[in-house]
């Protein structure tokens, strides 16, 4: 357990994170509504030491600023690394580490969480490509009677091409998401959830254009023995 006192010295999102002796120490926040005041203490999600992880979830928490838009800097040198526990890193009792960050308005919370609701959903799709991909490689080894792989690769066809479409209506979802000009943090969101939407997207095409080879040379075999 680590507990930490912050102080910051400017209004620029920019604050102080001081690793304290204390049992329970204060994390003052000085913000455009005034002074902000919270005991704090650093645990760790198991029973292990604090990491960076640990800290940047307690610095969410207090400051509202989210962990993907943290910058959290000790000794001039940023905290990458969410799974290194603090100790390693050189960060212990008395030490002082910076964060470098801001808070989103009400507004621009709601947005962000369309975007991460979509983004799980964009994960889970996913995970529809890998099974299509593990089937496909087993109708080419040969692990499937050679009868029924004509229906086999048919049925692939249509689960990545249904897969597909689901990525397209995703990406509708996305684009139909209207954002003000300063809402940065949703629009960088939005730009990296849109790129991955696409990469999937591209991954759905070479798996189909691999089920459609295997089509191909399946439908060659059989006219070879039709002869």
């Amino acid at each position: 357990m680590l507990t930490i006192k912050g102080l910051t010295f400017s209004s620029q999102k920019t604050l102080m994170v001081k690793i304290g002796k204390e049992a329970k120490c204060a994390f003052i926040l000085n913000s455009i509504s005034g002074n902000e005041k919270h005991n704090l203490q650093v645990n760790s999600q198991e029973d292990s030491q604090p990491t960076v992880h640990d800290l940047a979830l307690l610095t969410e928490q207090v400051t509202g600023v989210p962990v993907s838009f943290q910058k959290l800097i000790y000794k001039g040198k940023s905290l990458k690394e969410m799974e290194q526990p603090l100790s390693t890193l050189g960060v212990k009792n008395g030490c002082k580490v910076m964060l470098i960050g801001k808070r989103n308005s009400p507004e621009e919370e709601t947005e962000l969480k369309k975007l991460k609701v979509l983004e799980k959903s964009v994960e889970q799709l996913a995970k529809k490509i890998d099974e299509v991909n593990k089937d496909l490689r087993e109708i080419q080894k040969d692990f499937l009677a050679k009868n029924n792989q004509t229906e086999a690769l048919s049925q692939l066809d249509k689960r990545i091409k249904g897969t597909a479409e689901q990525f397209m209506k995703i990406l509708e979802q996305i684009d139909a998401i209207i954002l003000p000009d300063n809402f940065n943090d949703s629009k960088q969101k939005k730009k990296g959830l849109v790129k991955k939407v696409q990469a999937f997207l591209a991954q759905c095409d070479t798996v189909e254009g691999n089920i459609g080879q295997e089509m191909d040379k399946l439908q060659s075999k059989n006219m070879v023995l039709a002869e």
